[in-house]
C-alpha cells in the first residue's frame, strides 16, 4: 500500500498552466480551401503570439495541421481564442484541446525522506 504522502501527491489535481491545441485539417477539405484562408490566419495567429496568447507553435509532422501551446488557464478560454481564427470560422479544422500543467509525480520529490521506502 502506498504511503499517505505518496497517495496524496498522486491524488492532487494538476494545475492548468496552458492548453495544447492540436489542429487537423478536416476530412474532405482541400489544400486550396486552406490556402485561401492562410494569409488572414497567419496574421491573426502572429497577433495572438505577440499578445502573449500563444507560447509555442509547431507544424504537425504529417503536414495536416499545427500544434499550439496556449497561455490559457482552462480549455474554455483556449476554445474562445481558437474559435476566433479564420480557419475555425470557416469550419476547415478539427481542434483537440488538452489542458497541461506541472508534472504531478514531481510532487513526490517534495515529500519528507522519512516517508519514502
Amino acid at each position: 500500500m502506498a504511503q499517505p504522502s505518496v497517495a496524496q501527491a498522486q491524488a492532487t489535481s494538476p494545475t492548468t498552466t496552458g492548453v495544447m491545441v492540436i489542429l487537423t485539417v478536416k476530412a474532405g477539405v482541400t489544400r486550396e480551401q486552406v490556402m485561401a484562408v492562410m494569409p488572414a490566419e497567419i496574421r491573426q495567429t502572429v497577433q495572438l503570439y505577440l499578445n502573449g496568447k500563444i507560447r509555442e507553435w509547431y507544424s504537425r509532422g504529417d503536414g495536416r495541421g499545427v500544434v499550439f501551446l496556449l497561455a490559457s488557464s482552462d480549455v474554455p478560454e483556449a476554445r474562445a481564442i481558437m474559435e476566433d481564427l479564420p480557419l475555425a470560422k470557416q469550419n476547415l479544422m478539427d481542434h483537440e484541446y488538452i489542458a497541461v500543467g506541472p508534472l504531478v509525480p514531481l510532487r513526490l520529490l517534495m515529500t519528507s525522506p522519512a516517508h519514502q521506502p
